[in-house]
């Protein structure tokens, strides 16, 4: 057995060449000297075994008394033989041999000299400025070979690469930027590669700071300040595909507002999530200790939690990181850090000194299983179509749900055994019932009025209440009211003064009900309840029912509603307020159809229940008071006037003695128990992270802030909060805009759901997952077994070959391109693929335009064009003004689909496309004006289409960009502090250019479209054209040339006017103004292309005959839908249009026989 023995240390270069090169060679044909793959030693050998000393690392022993190798240049040839580039004396061998030497002499010493005074390693009498210039100097080589290509010897990875990049890795760690460096490994652009250095360095010089470039965030800028607060996520949360598309928006504004000059903070924080965390940290508890929260007492709680969340609390930090966001993380904020808090409490105490906070029993959404109340968002409705049995934390068996049961109260003081039927989805809610509701111009129920119904397990007696909320035409008209239990009969409670009776405790068992029900579970009270009533004879009947059951989306239990004093906001003035803004136009909501539900919700808006019943959180800065005076009666938890607020226990000290007139040693203060609902801080964090209520330069800077960018699903949760308080704590509007984006759905238009299999990890696209791997993850969900297999098929059907790996960039740019205002993005992961390849071009396009421009090309000081440029110049020039035009007007308007359109096509369409293939022949050319002209404007559009692009794909563009020499020793260093284009830099609008630059397009769509058609795919036809006029014909003569480069044509030559064209030639029409003709003689057999044709149109007649019968037949216009009859025609038409052209070539070869 060999064995390669390497020092562990993680910058040992030496020993990373060599375990470098046994994998590359591992992917070959192995080890040099045929033998298995050495075993790795992560220590020296024995010195009794080596046959030199000492023993230097690497080294390399084949076998017991075998061949020893030591050194890493030796090891590596020997582990990584086709490494050499080809056999020895080969071009490419000797080339090899070259770089690794240059790699071992000069890079080596280098590299250790520039990096060990930044080890503290530095040597008496070294300097380290001195030691970097040496380094510089010994990478110039390599840059200047590197700009040309992309690997040092050959096409392919080699020693030459792996000696230079394993000298370079102690600077690259610990000395040098990104700006100098440069990736080795990849012949075309690879993500992994080119994202992975960029972003530490930008986060290192600072780049995302407002700081930057000015003396300080006050300093008055002419271009203003844009500031945006980052939708804070869970702490307890990990990337999706919504965090994906919300910051591939906000960073692609925040960058294009970065590179505008303008102040420009983009603030970075995190939500404590109260509930959510509260679980995880239960979970886990549980699951290491065998301990509830309650066991381990809340002081100690909370430690454990904390300890998690510094473990664990910055997992969606890095994520963000992978995406390219470029938030200021020094100004990262957590909802639960001191700054927030004091904000937190100060907001609470003010609000409920206005009486704008006030205590209140009420029912809430309650889950039993967390033993809290949880907020309309952490609701989800589940839609059933009838009788469904669903799981319920807490029961063994699944609990029925989906059916209307349908039972009688009998009348009191009826002679008849007359009854009131009535009909419900919670059988066990009657035990409740304090009335029953009827319509009051029901003639069915007139004669009750006064009446009462006999409950038949409790001995009170159920009134008759005449209210409109009832439905007439539902059931029997006739409906159940159990106020404590339900949102609509609390209401009708309110309104006719009916007792509310609550049935529940706060785990879901039954209280103030008789045996046998007392104490029974909720759900187990159903079943027992519906038995009694059919014991009675009291049961009238079951059905299937349409209906929604609302579950908690932390526990998954079914909520219930209940009755509980709890903190309110009272939101009707508030509301009013915010509503104004947008009417008034001072608050902005785009897209615009989103106001109208603003307006709905602010109209109709209900107080907010503020209170959780958790330890994680923000605890309640309110206290109940006990006064121990004889005088004062005792209070009651709802009665408002026993409580009181206080930033500090001595505030509320003094406050509560003040209240009642009493002496503080008589004051006895219990704090509320209860934390705040996670949106109380998140509506507060415009101002918050700025350290509100005290003054500071962030704060009189960055608010209000300019844009709130979220999704539309929390307009109301935390968009209409946030205005809401900060209209009444600070009296301004938090921000000017709101943008709302859309909802991330599959590309079948389904949401994402686990079960479906359809949910998709941005890193998953980032990176690459095969389908085994997206089948790993599901088994390490909270799915059933039998939803797992449902998920695996629905991932085998959308990723059968699971999703390749597409990068960050392409990831960005494709959300970004989805995005229409207002509607739902069906994502195809397909179509993100698409975007590799765009960035792939990006990069080849760009190596090919390095090439052109050359080794000694400078860039002139401006953009502006000298007036020697030729008309494809002029042309691209024009095209690039309207990509920059469209790209700043689609950025003011959050166009975005416009944007990366608009980018999409100049890069690929025009630049690539066209001006490329135009270039080719004038850089190989004798005119070197015009090739220099030329070149200037190829490194224009380069410069410019990057900083377009940047936004959107901010990694490959940055590799680029470093690699584009720069118009001035003043440019910036990086891509994303460089200006954004504007049209007033980029004003060479030329329609003369285009106008005539679009004939030798029309032509050259024409030629690619005759050859198609005649399949000249290898060769290079000539080409006459055509002209009606003297003008025209002038115009064509001139782009010619530019035909003959695009359309692959041979001759390309004007026919003068009323000359005809040279027989054998296939004939297009490129305008009104010029046909071409296309030379087949002597290119096609024209025998065998008339037998082919012959058949073709054999074909083509028996597919038009078949549609015309279609057509014709009796009631096809009567039942045929009218998309098909729209299909049928265009289908017909194109079937005679392809005889048209059919019977034009078979005369054409016809008359070549």
């Amino acid at each position: 057995m060999s064995i390669l023995y390497v020092s562990p240390h993680p910058d040992a270069f030496p020993s990373l060449r060599a375990l470098i090169a046994a994998r590359y060679g591992e992917a070959g044909d192995g080890p040099g000297w045929g033998g298995p793959h050495p075993r790795v030693c992560l220590q020296p050998p024995p010195s009794s075994r080596t046959p030199f000393p000492p023993p230097r690392l690497p080294a390399l022993e084949q076998g017991p008394g075998g061949l020893w190798v030591w050194g890493a240049p030796a090891v590596a040839q020997l582990l990584w033989p086709a490494g050499l580039g080809g056999p020895g004396g080969s071009r490419a061998a000797v080339l090899v041999q070259q770089w690794v030497s240059y790699a071992d002499t000069e890079l080596i010493p280098a590299a250790c000299g520039a990096t060990l005074p930044a080890l503290g390693l530095r040597s008496p009498g070294q300097d380290p400025q001195a030691a970097l210039g040496a380094l510089g100097k010994a990478l110039s080589p390599l840059e200047d070979w590197l700009r040309l290509h992309t690997y040092l010897a050959g096409d392919a990875p080699t020693l030459a690469d792996l000696a230079a990049v394993t000298a370079l890795l102690l600077p690259f760690r610990y000395v040098l930027d990104p700006a100098v460096r440069r990736i080795w490994a990849t012949a075309s652009n690879t993500p992994q590669y080119v994202e992975a250095a960029w972003y530490p360095w930008w986060e290192r010089q600072g780049f995302f700071k407002p700081e930057y470039g000015r003396s300080s965030v006050s300093a008055p800028n002419p271009r203003g300040v844009f500031m945006m607060c980052i939708p804070p996520p869970n702490v307890t949360g990990s990337l999706h595909l919504g965090h994906a598309l919300t910051n591939a928006i906000q960073d692609s504004l925040t960058r294009w507002h970065r590179m505008r000059g303008e102040t420009t903070l983009w603030n970075p924080g995190c939500d404590h999530a109260g509930i959510a965390t509260q679980v995880v940290v239960e979970k886990k508890l549980w699951r290491e200790q065998g301990l509830n929260r309650h066991q381990l007492g809340r002081e100690a709680f909370l430690e454990e939690v904390w300890k998690w969340k510094e473990e664990k609390g910055d997992r969606i930090y890095h994520q963000l990181k992978k995406l390219g966001s470029s938030l200021d993380w020094d100004r990262a904020c957590f909802t639960m850090d001191p700054k927030l808090s004091v904000a937190v409490t100060e907001a609470f105490v003010r609000l409920h000194e206005e009486g704008v906070i006030y205590r209140s029993t009420r029912l809430v959404n309650w889950s039993c299983t967390l033993n809290s109340a949880i907020s309309d968002i952490e609701v989800d409705k589940k839609e059933l179509t009838g009788r469904t049995l669903l799981s319920v934390p807490g029961y063994k068996e699944k609990v029925e749900f989906g059916v209307l049961v349908s039972f009688a109260y009998k009348v009191q003081g009826s002679d008849s055994d007359e009854e009131v039927v009535v009909a419900t989805t919670r059988i066990e809610t009657m035990l409740g019932d304090v009335a029953v509701a009827v319509h009051p111009k029901d003639p069915r129920y007139q004669h009750l009025k006064g009446k009462s119904v006999i409950h038949p397990f409790l001995s009170r007696s159920l009134p008759v209440v005449f209210d409109d909320f009832v439905d007439m035409e539902f059931g029997t008209g006739a409906v159940k009211i159990t106020p404590a239990h339900d949102q609509n009969d609390y209401e009708v409670g309110q309104r006719h003064g009916l007792e509310a009776i609550s049935i529940m405790d706060s785990k879901g068992a039954l209280v103030n009900v008789p045996p046998p029900f007392l104490g029974m579970p909720r759900f187990e009270a159903r079943k027992a309840v519906l038995a009694a009533l059919k014991e009675q004879g009291l049961f009238r009947g079951i059905e299937d029912n349409p209906m929604v059951v609302p579950l908690c989306n932390r526990s998954k239990d079914v909520v219930e509603p209940l009755l509980r004093p709890q903190w309110y906001v009272r939101c009707g003035e508030m509301a009013q307020a915010a509503s104004a803004a947008v009417t008034r136009g001072d608050l902005r909501i785009l897209p615009e159809a989103h106001q109208r539900t603003w307006h709905s919700w602010m109209d109709n808006i209900r107080d907010w229940c503020i209170s959780r019943q958790l330890w994680w959180g923000h605890r309640i800065p309110a206290y109940f008071i006990t006064v121990n005076d004889p005088a004062v009666p005792p209070g009651e938890d709802p009665d408002g006037r026993y409580w009181v607020s206080g930033r500090t226990e001595a505030e509320a000290r003094e406050k509560a003695a003040r209240e009642f007139g009493v002496s503080l040693d008589k004051i006895s203060l219990q704090q509320d128990e209860d934390v705040l609902d996670t949106w109380f801080s998140s509506g507060l964090f415009p101002f918050s992270i700025f350290g509100w209520p005290n003054q500071s330069e962030d704060l009189s800077v960055f608010y209000p802030g300019t844009l709130l960018e979220t999704g539309h699903d929390i307009l109301f949760f935390w968009v209409a909060r946030m205005v809401m308080l900060g209209l009444k704590l600070t009296g301004r509007l938090p921000f000017r805009e709101v943008y709302l984006h859309a909802i991330v759905r599959d590309a079948h238009g389904r949401k994402m759901s686990k079960s479906l299999g359809n949910v998709i990890d941005p890193l998953d696209v980032i990176h690459g997952v095969s389908l085994q791997g997206l089948h790993d993850q599901l088994l390490n969900s909270n799915l059933d077994p039998t939803e797992v297999e449902k998920a695996k098929e629905g991932q085998k059907a959308d990723f059968p070959a699971g999703i390749p790996e597409c990068g960050t960039d392409a990831l960005r740019f494709g959300l970004c391109a989805y995005t229409s205002q207002g509607r739902d993005i069906n994502l195809d992961v397909n179509r993100i693929l698409g975007y590799r390849h765009f960035c792939n071009k990006l990069w080849n396009a760009t190596k090919f335009a390095l090439r052109g421009l050359g080794k000694n090309f400078v860039p002139l000081p401006t953009s502006k064009p000298e007036g020697r440029e030729s008309l494809v110049d002029r042309w691209i020039r024009s095209r690039l003004t309207e990509a920059v035009r469209l790209s700043n007007e689609g950025f003011q308007a959050y166009d975005f689909p416009a944007i990366t359109t608009a980018q999409y096509s100049f890069w690929l369409y025009e630049l690539c496309d066209v001006y490329l293939e135009c270039l080719k022949p004038v850089l190989n050319g004798v005119d070197q004006v015009a090739a220099e002209c030329a070149r200037q404007t190829l490194y224009t559009c380069l410069d410019v289409g990057l900083r377009l692009l940047s936004p959107f794909m901010p990694f490959v563009t940055e590799e680029l960009f470093q690699r584009l020499p720069r118009r001035t020793a003043a440019a910036p260093a990086s891509l994303c502090v460089t200006p954004y284009p504007e049209p007033s830099e980029c004003s060479w609008k030329d329609p003369e250019a285009e106008a005539a630059f679009e004939l030798a397009l029309s032509i050259t769509r024409a030629v690619r479209s005759l050859r198609a058609d005649y399949n000249l795919t290898r060769t290079r036809p000539d080409c006459f054209l055509e002209v009606a006029d003297e003008a025209t014909g002038t115009l064509a003569s001139a782009v010619s040339v530019y035909v003959q480069a695009l359309a692959s044509a041979g001759v390309v030559a004007v026919l003068a006017l009323g000359a005809p064209a040279p027989q054998g030639c296939a004939v297009a029409v490129a305008s009104n103004r010029c046909s071409i003709h296309l030379q087949l003689q002597g290119l096609v057999d024209p025998a065998r292309e008339l037998g082919k044709l012959q058949a073709k149109r054999s074909e083509a007649q028996r597919q038009a005959q078949r549609l015309r019968e279609r057509r014709a037949a009796a009631g096809y216009s009567a039942k045929v839908p009218l998309e098909v009859q729209e299909a049928d025609e265009a289908k017909l038409q194109q079937t005679e249009a392809e005889l048209r052209k059919v019977d034009e070539a078979i005369a054409l070869f016809q008359k070549m026989l």
